[in-house]
């Protein structure tokens, strides 16, 4: 099947899942992770309307984004400090932001490229080992904690992310609604926008009943890697 049929396919079902859940199909937006494809089909997927991708790895990135820069690109792969300034550089958004050090090495490498970073601070849910992400217990303490640290201009917070375990991830949803809620109350200064981004392509139905803004879709755009 073509790359535009599928997303065709992709996109009536979301908007059949806006309709399950009363939700407006605007109020979510489609982030096509085409990390390990080459840029053929992601060239495809951009003429036929999609403007969102996620790459995972900042080397990889530096090869597309160049090939396609009227792209809106996102990184949603772990981010290590030192591929940090080639980072703000490639991608207006980040989805990985998973600690306090790399939050400040963030504020100052935007600042220095006279830029704008916008990034989710990916919460840990599952306690499983091989993630990364703020412990869900620590998080509203962490995040007034950053925001009183600093007056914060290079970098803006627009929402949580996390990744969780697969096949049981509608729970693990629900939470991450529920801690976004309590940190919206919160009205910290440091966040621009409170969404969510989580969902994939096995799972994304029920994110978006749970209130997902933003669903990372690669297998069912693309095919299997």
């Amino acid at each position: 099947m073509a790359v535009a049929e599928r997303f065709l396919e992709v996109k009536q079902r979301i908007e059949q899942a806006c309709l399950r859940a009363g939700r407006a199909t605007d109020e979510v937006r489609l982030l096509a992770v085409s990390k390990t494809f080459p840029i053929e089909p992601v060239r495809e997927l951009l003429a036929s309307g999609q403007l969102d991708f996620g790459e995972n790895y900042v080397q990889e990135a530096e090869t597309k984004v160049p090939l396609l820069p009227e792209a809106r690109w996102h990184l949603i792969g772990p981010l290590q400090s030192n591929k940090a300034a080639k980072a703000v550089q490639l991608f207006p958004v980040i989805h990985s932001l998973d600690r306090f050090s790399l939050a400040e090495r963030l504020e100052r490498l935007a600042l220095e490229a006279g830029r704008v970073v916008e990034a989710f601070v990916q919460v840990r849910l599952g306690e499983e080992e091989s993630k990364s992400g703020v412990d869900p217990k620590d998080l509203v303490a962490e995040l007034e904690r950053w925001n009183s640290a600093r007056e914060w201009r290079g970098l803006r917070l627009t929402g949580l992310m996390t990744l969780p375990p697969p096949q049981i991830s509608r729970p693990f949803f629900g939470q991450l609604r529920e801690l976004r809620d309590q940190l919206q109350q919160r009205k910290l200064a440091i966040f621009d926008r409170y969404e969510l981004s989580m969902g994939m392509s096995d799972d994304f139905e029920a994110a978006i009943a749970e209130g997902s803004n933003w669903i990372r879709v690669g297998r069912a755009l693309f095919g299997n890697r």
